[in-house]
């Protein structure tokens, strides 16, 4: 067997463990999660594999509504995040919204390299994807091109893009904005700066 399929052998062996040891702790898991889900919290945060929002929080399936993207990004006429948002919101009724940036962040990066480079038309679909933050990393200071800052102020502007959706705005429902620190384990949520 090759190494690669070793991985997602072992993938399957621990969903069956992990599935068994929930059955053992509570028999109607899986009944009543099969049956609706009632999630509290939309979670909008980035791809990278360390940030697992189920596991860092210590939730169960059923508790945490996600989309997950390449440098967690909100982009106003994206339909999937916009669809996302729209589902959470009025069949869901999260009462919270969540953008989760982290440290080390491997598109934001990218983005402080490109920021460096003369503007270009991007071509291809990572590069436009992440377009947007690239630009925001062009309008900061030469002094504040650092990823920290990066990172805090992408989460910013993805809150406050937020915000400024009508479906949010007329349910009412809270955004916020955190940092997961990849050095510690710990979500920040004072780490962005936020107005009303």
């Amino acid at each position: 067997m090759a190494s690669n399929d070793l991985v997602i052998q072992k993938m399957l062996e621990h969903n069956a463990k992990w599935a068994h040891s929930i059955v053992q702790a509570d028999p109607g898991f899986f009944i009543r999660s099969a049956a609706v889900q009632t999630p509290q919290v939309l979670w909008i945060g980035c791809s990278d594999s360390r940030v697992p929002e189920s596991v860092i929080t210590r939730f169960m399936p059923g508790d945490i509504f996600v989309h997950r993207n390449i440098a967690n990004q909100v982009h106003p006429k994206d339909d999937n995040v916009l669809s996302v948002v729209e589902y959470a919101v009025g069949a869901l009724k999260v009462k919270h919204v969540i953008v989760v940036g982290h440290t080390e962040c491997g598109g934001a990066k990218h983005c402080l390299a490109a920021a460096e480079e003369p503007p270009q038309v991007p071509t291809d679909p990572l590069h436009r994807w992440l377009e947007p933050l690239t630009e925001l990393a062009r309008s900061l200071p030469q002094e504040e091109r650092t990823l920290p800052i990066l990172v805090k102020k992408n989460v910013e502007k993805q809150v406050k893009t937020l915000k400024s959706m009508e479906t949010i705005q007329k349910a009412k429902v809270h955004v916020h904005g955190w940092i997961y620190d990849l050095s510690t384990g710990h979500l920040n949520d004072r780490a962005v700066d936020l107005v009303d």
